[in-house]
């Protein structure tokens, strides 16, 4: 049997370059199925990798979520980045000049936000469960405080944070697939945008039966700014002032230096 699961897995992730070894030691699948029902969980789930490194050429990266489930149900997996403050503003014409005529801040929300599922999440889970679980975009917090804006105006305004958040690549409008082998191993992929945020990410994966979640499992993911852009950046917001004067003293010493490389004569 347990024969038969390392060929199963081999299978199931050799197309993506992960070492097999590796996953079955991360997951414990060697265990989980010798174990009987009773002592199993309904899922257990796993990353290729915890932690994602930023440096001067990063692009953009592909995290593979790899799971089991122990009894037939659907799986939902929310990948949420840390929460954080944004301002969507709104321009108008004065006196003929386009400019910024409106603003609004919206508090604690989700820097990044993406899932996968083995179905329409509308149809797989109910709304009770998507709301208590903060799955889906109508309940992850994007509503504005009634003393701030209410009716078509929050409406407006929250479809415009929406609309920056899906240009980013951030907010991804369309669930991933997740991809069953059998009735029990499944996998999935997340695409991370060149312009991911920094911080720790939840990855909340779901066991789902006749709509309601039966077992959960969350892993953190971090993403950090690694090397001398890490250094850089930790160096401008710790100390903002004298970061911006040093960012004078170079521009003026840069800007003088080509002036004697270029100057006639």
């Amino acid at each position: 049997m347990i024969f038969l699961m390392v060929s199963l897995v081999h299978r199931l992730f050799f197309a993506s370059g992960i070492d097999v070894l590796k996953v079955l030691v991360a997951v414990g699948f060697s265990s989980f199925f010798v174990l009987s029902a009773k002592e199993t969980k309904a899922i257990e789930a796993d990353l290729s990798s915890h932690l994602v490194a930023i440096t001067a050429g990063f692009s953009g990266d592909r995290i593979l979520l790899f799971g089991s489930i122990n009894s037939p149900g659907e799986v939902i997996v929310v990948v949420r980045g840390p929460d954080t403050d944004f301002k969507v503003q709104r321009k108008g014409q004065v006196a003929g000049i386009w400019m910024n005529t409106a603003s609004m801040n919206f508090e604690s929300v989700p820097s990044f936000y993406s899932i996968a599922s083995t179905g329409p999440i509308e149809e797989i889970s109910s709304s009770a469960t998507r709301a208590l679980n903060a799955i889906g975009f109508d309940n992850i917090g994007l509503e504005l405080p009634v003393t701030k804006a209410a009716g078509k105006l929050a409406d407006s305004w929250k479809e415009a944070l929406l609309r920056n958040l899906l240009r980013s690549g951030n907010y991804q409008l369309e669930n991933a697939e997740i991809v069953f082998l059998g009735e029990h191993l499944f996998r999935t992929e997340f695409e991370l945008p060149a312009n991911v945020p920094t911080g720790t990410y939840s990855v909340s994966v779901y066991h789902l039966r006749d709509g309601q979640i039966i077992d959960a499992r969350t892993t953190p993911l971090t993403v950090s700014k690694i090397g001398v852009e890490a250094e850089i950046y930790d160096y401008a917001h710790l100390h903002s002032a004298m970061y911006g004067v040093i960012a004078i003293v170079v521009a003026l010493v840069s800007g003088w230096i080509g002036h004697l490389v270029f100057r006639k004569g």
